[in-house]
């Protein structure tokens, strides 16, 4: 994967059962994200909303954008790669009750599959 400036980086691609999945942590769209992915039946990535990254006055914020994958770019890779379904997870900034189906129309404007939204630690319940 692609995680510029750390190297190396890795993502994981993972068959048993006839079952295949792709899981992604911090990178961008890059040929080897495709190829770990490539006909997976599901796809897990973490996810930033650039959208809303930009409007926080904070250079240290502002860099992720160059090495995190956005939602709209997990859903690009997950209709590129040809996937089943795309769960998105470990949201920046994180994910309030409420946001659910912003977050998946998101992705579904680049891919028609199932979006699944996972929970982690970052997402905020109250």
């Amino acid at each position: 994967t692609n995680h510029s400036p750390v190297h190396p980086t890795l993502g994981f691609r993972i068959e048993g059962g006839g079952v295949v999945a792709g899981l992604a942590g911090d990178t961008i769209p890059c040929p080897g994200l495709d190829a770990l992915c490539a006909g997976a039946d599901i796809y897990v990535q973490t996810v930033i909303r650039d959208d809303l990254v930009r409007r926080v006055p904070s250079q240290r914020l502002q860099d992720i954008l160059d090495y995190h994958s956005t939602v709209e770019q997990a859903g690009q890779t997950a209709a590129r790669a040809g996937v089943k379904t795309l769960m998105l997870t470990h949201y920046v900034p994180p994910l309030f009750p409420g946001q659910e189906d912003e977050w998946r129309a998101i992705a579904a404007a680049h891919f028609d599959g199932e979006i699944v939204l996972g929970d982690d630690l970052t997402r905020v319940t109250r």
